[in-house]
């Protein structure tokens, strides 16, 4: 998306309806900047992004793979032994007037992992409020970045297409010498993936929210980004370090649009949690992203306005996940509601009013401050179902009552379940298999036939076969595990708030693929991150 070329536009959301407040008009002239456009990815090419450095292969490049959250390795191992471990340090952060320390990584902590020639990297953001490139074999490190204040999200991967920029733009948490009412808060930023250097800072500003901090992870069409940050703005900005202007003494990028993702009568509910920590994706001509305000938002990149709300009235942390068939997969926790929390399936095609599919309840139990249901994000199959294949559509979603629950995503049960707010009832899906693992916020993630799954108890591994025969192949002990995981070429790599990076797999296999093996999968990842779009947009015309 290039500059608005007569003002740029914030949208607020007051009483049910959008009000137009034009903050800075300028006139330009018919040389300068054309209007705003969204223009469509070619996914006839192999290769998503034809100037990029052919040596180097994005793997897990943005939080659960894609930005449309549904793939999430290429191949996992049968078994979980340690073959290598990594002390990512421990650092301080305030928690309202409490000063904690904490180590490792949390949530969501997923390992970002990339291909340079044949050198396996991971991109980590830690508690030790540093972003760290690491290389997987040995463990050594690269470079660190620090920021001011512990990393719980995971980045995303930038590059400009005709340069050799490529950058990680990464969330943090508003830093140790900042407050709520400071005027700048630097809290997202883009470093260099090379040199590890810092390319701009964008300030979280203040707004009803009580959080300044950023912890989603950024989806990127062609020349825009799409961010929904804690302060509850979802901003759509120019990712290019070029376009950065110098704003309140620091570098930071362009913004096109914001857009509050809360009414006022949220504020009155959920007081300051208008939080947004989840990740958007990208579905059709829409972008959605589900926020602790209780909705779950529809962004229309034809009109650059909200068009699609359904509310739960819930906070709502997990990412909405794109399934095969033009659906999103969106988990609810149980807050500021009378039922259970659970996970949703809804049709955005449809009204908000009609638009679930099924909702899935799960057990009310306390654990930590947590009073029930779904805070990490529910994953898809999709991807992993081959043409012909009697495999099901499966979804999987770990909870706080401690199990890890696999329903069929597109078989519905013949029963009923009572929704979040015990209004409405809902169909719910078949359950295929339920796993107690311990409480956990994690997010699971299908490889293959298999399932990963972290919890406060450590790392489990499942196997699974077309007739959904489960088996549990593998438990590794770590200590409070809350991160996702990334799995590539038979290895997992995982952090825990024990203070480690973990790779578990089988001993005795190479850490890095050979050139055979590179050879083979070279335009592979960069077709991951944009799977199921070439179905949903390679026709849209935006």
């Amino acid at each position: 998306m290039k500059a608005l070329d007569k003002f740029k536009t914030f949208h607020f959301l007051k009483g049910g309806k959008f009000f137009l407040y034009i903050t800075l008009m300028f006139l330009i002239s018919a040389c300068q900047k054309e209007e705003a456009k969204i223009t469509v990815v070619d996914f006839d090419k192999t290769n998503i992004y034809p100037e990029i450095n052919q040596k180097l292969y994005p793997i897990i490049p943005t939080f659960l793979g894609n930005f449309t959250r549904n793939y999430y390795g290429n191949e996992a191992p049968d078994k979980l032994e340690l073959i290598g471990k990594l002390f990512l340090g421990v650092n301080t952060t305030k928690v309202g007037s409490k000063e904690l320390k904490w180590g490792g990584a949390g949530w969501t902590g997923q390992p970002l992992l990339f291909l340079e020639d044949t050198i396996l990297y991971i991109v980590q953001g830690t508690y030790s409020h540093r972003l760290m490139k690491i290389k997987a074999d040995g463990l050594s490190l690269k470079w660190a970045y620090d920021f001011e204040d512990m990393i719980k999200g995971t980045g995303t991967f930038y590059h400009k297409v005709g340069t050799n920029l490529n950058m990680i733009i990464q969330g943090a948490r508003l830093g140790k010498t900042k407050n709520l009412r400071s005027k700048v808060v630097p809290s997202y930023r883009a470093i260099d993936f090379y040199t590890g250097k810092n390319l701009w800072k964008l300030n979280s500003r203040k707004t009803a929210s009580y959080s300044r901090d950023v912890d989603g992870s950024t989806l990127i069409l062609n020349d825009t980004a799409y961010i929904g940050l804690e302060n509850g703005i979802f901003t759509v900005y120019n990712p290019d370090p070029d376009s950065a202007e110098i704003t309140d003494n620091i570098l930071q990028p362009e913004i096109f649009e914001e857009h509050y993702l809360y009414y006022e009568a949220d504020r009155q509910k959920h007081r300051g949690n208008l939080v947004t920590e989840s990740s958007p994706s990208v579905l059709n001509n829409h972008i959605y992203i589900s926020s602790g305000s209780g909705h779950i938002w529809g962004y229309n990149l034809k009109t650059r306005k909200i068009d699609f709300d359904f509310k739960t009235g819930s906070d709502i942390d997990g990412s909405p996940v794109v399934t095969d068939d033009g659906c999103i997969i969106v988990a609810i926790e149980k807050e500021y509601i009378k039922g259970q929390g659970g996970v949703f399936k809804i049709d955005p095609t449809k009204p908000a009013d009609s638009c679930v599919v099924w909702f899935f309840p799960v057990e009310n139990k306390k654990f930590a401050s947590w009073q029930g249901g779904v805070i990490g994000s529910a994953t898809v199959n999709d991807h992993y179902i081959k043409a012909g294949s009697a495999m099901p559509n499966l979804c999987a979603f770990s909870a706080i009552d401690g199990n890890l629950y696999v329903v069929k995503s597109k078989e519905l049960s013949g029963n009923f379940a009572w929704g979040p707010n015990l209004k409405h009832r809902y169909p719910t899906p078949k359950l295929a298999y339920k796993y107690y693992i311990s409480n956990s916020i994690s997010t699971p993630v299908f490889v293959g036939n298999k399932i990963v799954a972290a919890s406060y108890d450590g790392i489990h591994l499942f196997s699974f076969d077309d007739k959904l025969n489960f088996k549990m192949l593998a438990h590794y002990q770590t200590n409070s595990t809350e991160a996702t995981p990334s799995v590539f070429n038979r290895k997992i790599f995982i952090a825990s708030k024990d203070g480690h990076l973990y790779i578990l797999g089988e001993k005795g296999k190479p850490i890095n693929p050979n050139s055979q093996e590179v050879a083979e999968m070279q335009n592979f990842p960069m077709r991951n991150i944009y799977y199921y779009m070439r179905k949903s947009l390679a026709k849209q015309d935006l």
